[in-house]
């Protein structure tokens, strides 16, 4: 055999999970196997599309699974660009399309076959993304996604769709979504000083409403940086969990309003203005001295991650499909150099982990 056609071959199969999925068959994935995409248009992303309607419902059927319907202009406008370059490059998006639902794009500026699905659903032609979530017989699940370019409105109409159909949701999507609607509610920041930072990010990453921690130095004390979600816990709250954790002999504030509350609770000399924060050098740190490190993660996977593992438990529930295939590939291939995704940018952290795979 020629040995340029195996070298291709094993790139092909060992590729990774963001841009190139290559992870066999599991209950969870049930049975998809995905592979390196091509010269595909950006407008699409790094999604494994199906082209033909037909084809996708009859695989709805087959894999009960709903139809994820995107209707694009293929080449497009910037909108377009944009949304596949963001929105539908997005590592855990990209997954839970592929893995969850059978994903079918139909051109809005094209003719035959796509024109025929446009006028099925009344969809204009040569139109901004459109999305919709149908079942095998081709009827709405949930309302179509249109004007709404984010995210969020994604993982929304995914996540609707899927408790429709009485399907579960597994626990890194619903992380997902719970970051994205804190990003686009507004997320404060909270600073505790305490013994150990190292059991602060334990003890506060636990706390139901804290999406992510830091670990550093402030005016020369220990202090974990928290970002929260106000609306699923009150400063006042989370000061009042901070205390009962041990985690609270300072509180750095970010207002006079946090200062007031803060030393309500912590009284008046264990609270004043926060200063400069400076980063430890080991965030994270009981992941950091795990095998774990070397997943792209988000900030909000992390935060659990690192939780479980300092309490000595498994963070496996915390992880996709593709995350836990990769830390089984690199716990089988030590040797290789593997860098830490702690704090790296999820999108280039699969990109450096594509580097070393390959």
């Amino acid at each position: 055999m020629n040995l340029s056609k195996i070298k291709i071959g094993s790139l092909i199969l060992f590729s990774g999970i963001f841009f190139l999925f290559a992870f066999k068959s599991n209950d969870t994935v049930q049975g998809k196997t995905f592979t390196k995409i091509k010269n595909q248009h950006v407008e699409l992303g790094k999604v494994a599309w199906e082209r033909d309607f037909e084809k996708g419902l009859t695989q709805s059927k087959v894999e009960d699974k709903p139809v994820f319907l995107l209707f694009q202009e293929v080449p497009g406008c910037s909108t377009c660009r944009n949304y596949g370059n963001n929105v539908l490059s997005h590592p855990q998006i990209v997954e839970a399309i592929e893995t969850l639902f059978i994903p079918v794009a139909i051109f809005n500026n094209k003719g035959g076959k796509d024109a025929e699905v446009l006028k099925m659903y009344n969809e204009p032609s040569w139109n901004n993304p459109v999305v919709r979530i149908v079942d095998a017989e081709k009827k709405n699940i949930v309302n179509r996604v249109s004007g709404n370019y984010s995210a969020l409105g994604i993982i929304h109409a995914m996540v609707f769709a899927l408790q429709k159909e009485e399907k579960e949701i597994p626990t890194y999507l619903n992380l997902l979504k719970q970051s994205l609607e804190a990003e686009a509610s507004g997320i404060e920041t909270a600073t505790f000083s305490m013994y150990c930072f190292w059991t602060g990010e334990k003890k506060l990453g636990s706390v139901d409403g804290v999406l992510e921690t830091q670990p550093g130095f402030m005016n020369g004390q220990e202090v974990v940086e928290v970002r929260y979600n106000p609306i699923l816990i009150s400063y006042e709250n989370l000061v009042e969990e901070a205390k009962a954790a041990k985690c609270a002999s300072h509180v750095y504030t970010e207002n006079q309003t946090q200062t007031s509350v803060a030393q309500k609770v912590v009284g008046k000399n264990s609270a004043s203005k926060k200063s400069k924060f400076r980063l430890d050098k080991e965030p994270k740190y009981y992941l950091s001295k795990s095998v774990y490190r070397f997943i792209p993660m988000t900030q909000f996977q992390a935060t659990k991650v690192n939780v479980k593992i300092g309490s000595g438990q498994s963070p496996d529930e915390y992880l996709s499909p593709s995350q836990l295939e990769l830390l089984s590939f690199i716990k089988n291939n030590p040797k290789k150099k593997w860098k830490s995704a702690i704090n790296v940018d999820l999108i280039k952290a699969w990109e450096k982990i594509e580097k070393v795979r390959a």
